[in-house]
Order: structure tokens, then C-alpha cells, then sequence
């Protein structure tokens, strides 16, 4: 029973550090534009341009 009495502020102390995370992560506008990120991984990317080849015959 007195591991209790480290485990309880312990669990207490880790949900008020996700709380204050979650907080911080509304109030800094990680969660604005949810439907960008979800667009931008099945995009299509530009096509690149191909180098030419100065490859020359011996």
C-alpha cells in the first residue's frame, strides 16, 4: 500500500502533462486545417523535369 502514495501524484501528474499538452497543441493551431494534411498525402507531386544526358560514346 505505500507504493500508493508514489503511483497516485504520479498518475496525477502524467494526465495534467497530457492535459497541458493537448491545451498548448488547440491553442498553437495544431489542429486547424485536419482535411490539408489528408489531401496533401494522396496528391499527386509535380512531375520533375528530366536532366539531359551528356553522355558521350567512346
Amino acid at each position: 500500500m505505500e507504493v500508493l502514495v508514489i503511483l497516485v501524484p504520479l498518475a496525477l501528474g502524467l494526465g495534467l502533462a497530457g492535459l497541458l499538452a493537448f491545451l498548448w497543441s488547440l491553442k498553437s493551431g495544431q489542429y486547424d486545417d485536419l482535411e490539408g494534411a489528408a489531401w496533401r498525402a494522396i496528391a499527386d507531386d509535380e512531375p520533375q523535369p528530366e536532366a539531359p544526358s551528356d553522355v558521350t560514346a567512346c
